[in-house]
């Protein structure tokens, strides 16, 4: 049996970045996943920062995404829940092209599963092979991880995200809107695609934080019944919305894992960390773990095998940081904005239009979310 430089284990999106990623420095790669067309699509609708964008550019994976399947996002509107509570963004402002781009997932990995089939050094495999490094991509309930004692200790939220594509009767104008109504969080991100209805700009993608007993109330509504709500929830402030797909949900939690690396082994994506998608960072971070482990290994001393433990703790040192602050502000932002404490509710709104009336502080903020 043939022994390859990387075994990568999982075929979503990290897995297969991770793969494309580290075949381009000459690696042979062997990809431990399924790289069919799965049965179902997936509704979900990323938010990528500048740095998972140029690392999808530089794997030729960026260009292969339909034009209509990733959207830039100019301008965001965040609204508190009382009235005037509120923080705007602009890339204008920022000196920017855009603040992010809201991408289709099931194109992403549509476009990443077909780059991955080209790549030289890459070679799909049916069964884990020896390899010097393995990366454990395989998601937030990765079997190999459990397998080698390392522990994920999920924090529920008690919430579940609710997913779902939206056509709108106006334009979106690349603006992304998100209400934090206590105790949910809703977004609605501009997305086109080529089904709805030929209107260009008129698509959004829904995700929806709701406990998990009002997740199973708006599930089992009509579709005509979710507009409504949605309608209500939103005060048509995105025009008149209509359901333009299925509704899908999963339950959210916070978790870091115990270990993200041993001789041989390192974590990557979903399998170490999992954050609140109000920030739309979840992707971006999983992606940040391939340009780390990229970067790592390009530069690792000419002696040093691949499997190194301390060369694979500085990868761990440099994600550890950046995955256990975002951790930190998403909760934060959760708890800050579910707590029906009239007094909370009063400083957290005040401190919306103060922080709005900062540009210092929201250059701060954009730059953490575009990964700068």
């Amino acid at each position: 049996m043939s022994s390859y430089d990387v075994l990568v284990r999982g075929a979503g999106a990290v897995g297969l970045a991770t793969a494309l990623a580290l075949s381009r420095q000459g690696l042979s790669v062997a990809l431990l996943g399924p790289l069919d067309e799965p049965a179902g699509e997936d509704l979900r609708s990323y938010a990528l920062n500048a740095a998972s964008v140029s690392l999808l550019a530089q794997l030729k994976v960026w260009e292969a995404i339909p034009f209509d399947a990733r959207t830039q996002v100019h301008d965001m509107h965040v609204q508190g829940d009382a009235p005037g509570a509120a923080i705007d963004f602009s890339a204008w402002a920022q000196g920017l092209g855009e603040l992010a781009w809201i991408v289709d997932a099931s194109e992403l990995e549509r476009a990443l599963r077909a780059v991955v089939r080209y790549a030289a050094h890459v070679t799909p495999v049916p069964a884990a092979v020896p390899a010097t490094l393995q990366v454990l991509a395989e998601g937030k309930d990765s079997a190999t991880r459990s397998e080698l004692g390392v522990t994920m200790t999920r924090h529920p939220y008690g919430h579940r995200g609710i997913a779902a594509r939206l056509l709108s009767d106006r334009p979106h104008a690349g603006l992304a809107r998100q209400w934090f109504r206590s105790p949910d969080v809703l977004a609605l991100l501009p997305l086109d695609r080529p089904r709805f209805n030929g209107l260009a700009g008129h698509g959004l993608g829904l995700v929806w934080s709701v406990p998990d007993a009002r997740a199973d109330e708006l599930m089992a509504l009509t579709d005509a019944d979710f507009t409504a709500t949605l309608m209500d929830a939103t005060a048509g402030a995105a025009g008149h919305l209509t359901l333009a797909s299925a509704r899908a949900q999963w339950p959210l939690a916070l978790a870091q894992a115990s270990a993200w690396y041993g001789p041989g082994w390192v974590l990557a994506g979903d399998a170490a960390h999992l954050v609140h998608p109000l920030a739309g960072q979840g992707l971006n971070l999983g992606l940040g773990d391939v340009i780390a482990l990229a970067e790592v290994l390009s530069a690792r001393e000419s002696w040093r095998g691949l499997g190194d433990p301390r060369l694979l703790a500085r990868y761990a040192r440099r994600r550890l940081g950046p995955t256990l602050a975002m951790a930190q502000v998403c909760d934060g932002l959760l708890h800050l904005f579910a707590s029906p404490d009239p007094l909370v509710k009063e400083l957290r709104n005040r401190g919306l239009t103060l922080v709005n009336h900062l540009p210092p502080i929201k250059r701060l903020l954009t730059g953490g979310a575009l990964g700068a």
